[in-house]
């Protein structure tokens, strides 16, 4: 399975939070299933980190993930075109790029966002 990770899922998962669904923990650490987050991701996270948001990770975003074997997901024009051509009134352009990314990558959002299946977007949680 492809699985894309929201921002919320990703930082309780490397941060071992109980709020974390076990289907989610447990799709996560599957060897079997690809896993990757949206490269847009590092922007959310760095930015609610400058605004003291979030915490700073105790290691690189970058070095974190490559060691837990998640890749990152390019955001290509075709995902933006996609993501802006979504109906409905959802605001979050973070949510509408990963809606279309993971549409466009048959993966499944693991994320506790309702929102997600509103869109047809596969959801893991």
């Amino acid at each position: 399975m492809r699985l894309l990770v929201d921002t919320h899922a990703l930082l309780w998962w490397l941060t071992d939070n109980p709020r974390l669904s076990y289907a989610a923990e447990a799709a996560i650490a599957d060897p079997d299933n690809d896993v990757f987050v949206s490269a847009c991701i590092g922007y959310e996270i760095a930015y609610k980190q400058r605004l003291g948001r979030l915490p700073a990770l105790p290691e690189s975003l970058t070095r974190r993930l490559e060691r837990e074997g998640i890749g990152a997901m390019p955001v290509s024009l075709g995902h933006a075109l996609a993501a802006a051509a979504l109906p409905g009134p959802h605001r979050d352009p973070w949510d509408r790029i990963m809606m279309a990314q993971a549409l466009a990558e048959h993966c499944h959002v693991v994320t506790v966002d309702r929102v997600f299946a509103d869109y047809n977007v596969p959801v893991l949680w």
